[in-house]
């Protein structure tokens, strides 16, 4: 199974080109172009699924186009997706800000999908992904490192409950790297797919491990490599995994 994690950045793309005297204003734009170098750059590499962080579901920023159904489509795959936010957030009631969404895409049959939510911190979506094998955790911590530690500690519960072997995956935010998710993988026994612990943002210049992939008991890793390709300002991580005896990766 090939399994592709990709921060897009609502596919506003990198630089300078947009400039408002507003923190974060680079989000606000919308940039057609590089949603479909995105998109053919994912499908060049066949995965089985994608994890999708920081997509637009279909505000005015992308002209109401749904971006991970822009994606999906040329792949033939499944794709479900959700707002990040708390479901009594405030957020949710924003424009442009209640589009702000996290997916999944899918090849392989979904047996599931599950929504759950943090308990604290802005965004607070976690999506679970059930294939006939494996479940897939999908999430996009908090800035805070207090809020992180507290999610975190919610994550386990999620992983601990799981009867099947399980992959986390998603934008941690961890300014200290896999050193800050120590405790965390060692209570769900998880393994880091970036065996050398490879930096992932920014990708101009990449210097902090912000995006992971883990792996846990049933499944093994076959490959990891992290593109560098700049149609974000993070860089893509992707895996082969075979799970159970049966190697389902990508040529």
């Amino acid at each position: 199974m090939r399994f592709l994690l990709y921060n897009i950045r609502y596919a506003a793309g990198t630089g300078a080109g947009f400039n408002l005297p507003v923190p974060g204003a680079g989000y606000l734009r919308g940039n057609r172009g590089n949603l479909l170098d995105i998109r053919e750059f994912i499908a060049s590499l066949d995965p089985d699924v994608v994890g999708l962080i920081e997509v637009d579901t279909g505000s005015i920023r992308t002209g109401m186009l749904n971006q991970a159904e822009i994606i999906a489509g040329p792949l033939g795959h499944y794709s479900i997706h959700q707002c990040k936010y708390g479901e009594e957030s405030i957020n949710n009631r924003l424009p442009i800000i209640r589009k702000q969404a996290n997916a999944f895409l899918a090849a392989p049959r979904v047996h599931g999908e599950r929504f759950h939510y943090f308990d604290t911190g802005i965004k607070r979506l976690i999506i679970e992904l059930e294939l006939e094998q494996v479940s897939i955790f999908l999430v996009h911590l908090s800035l805070k490192y207090r809020h992180r530690q507290s999610q975190l500690r919610h994550l386990h519960e999620l992983v601990a409950a799981s009867d099947k072997p399980v992959i986390v995956a998603g934008d941690f935010n961890t300014f200290w790297g896999e050193d800050e998710l120590y405790l965390f993988m060692q209570a769900c026994g998880l393994r880091n797919a970036n065996l050398e612990r490879l930096p992932s943002y920014p990708s101009q210049s990449p210097r902090k491990e912000l995006d992971f992939i883990l792996y846990g008991k049933g499944v093994e890793m076959l490959d990891f490599q992290i593109p560098r390709v700049y149609f974000s300002d993070h860089l893509p991580l992707v895996c082969d995994f075979k799970i159970k005896g049966r190697a389902i990766a990508a040529a």
